[in-house]
């Protein structure tokens, strides 16, 4: 019997392989959560692109706002349901908001054609600001807003604390 390595974590911290109802669990549930969330996501993908339409040889700002932001989210999410505190989040948020929307929001294979069109059109400087901004955009997002969110779920509990602490003893 293999053990499972001592602070490692689990691929999908959901699903625990080592109970056998789980790993035969029908996954309809969790793919419908992944479809209408997925709509949703790409639905205001596709209306931001409609509002903020990159002309030839323009810079993308539609598509980097979105993966940014999308990145963004992406860092609030992870923090709230692994670190949030209280009790465990529905099983079907994650991939409702994690896989489904935010998947289908963020859109790193546009961005990847925007990339390439900006070369075809002799745009080299700003195919590699875009293909530069969007990686360190993404990156730097997912990690301010998990930090700042990892910031206010302390905040929070310290407060709920100090409160408990008044009420014992006031």
């Amino acid at each position: 019997m293999t053990r499972p390595v001592q602070g490692a974590e689990a691929i999908d911290p959901d699903v625990d392989l080592h109970v056998p109802a789980q790993r035969t669990e029908p996954q309809g549930r969790v793919l419908a959560a992944v479809a209408a969330g997925g709509a949703v996501g790409a639905s205001a993908r596709y209306g931001v692109a409609l509002l903020w339409p990159a002309g030839p040889g323009a810079f993308p700002w539609g598509t980097f706002g979105v993966n940014v932001a999308g990145c963004a989210l992406i860092g609030v999410l992870m923090v709230l349901i692994s670190e949030g505190g209280r009790s465990a989040p529905h099983p079907l948020v994650r991939p409702f908001v994690g896989v489904g929307v935010l998947g289908g929001f963020t859109t790193f294979s546009t961005y990847a054609v925007e990339f390439s069109g900006l070369l075809d059109e002799g745009e080299a400087g700003t195919a590699l600001a875009y293909a530069g901004l969007t990686v360190l955009g993404a990156v730097g997002a997912v990690w301010a807003a998990a930090s700042a969110t990892r910031l206010a779920v302390r905040g929070r509990e310290w407060g709920r604390e100090r409160e408990r602490g008044r009420g014992r003893h006031g």
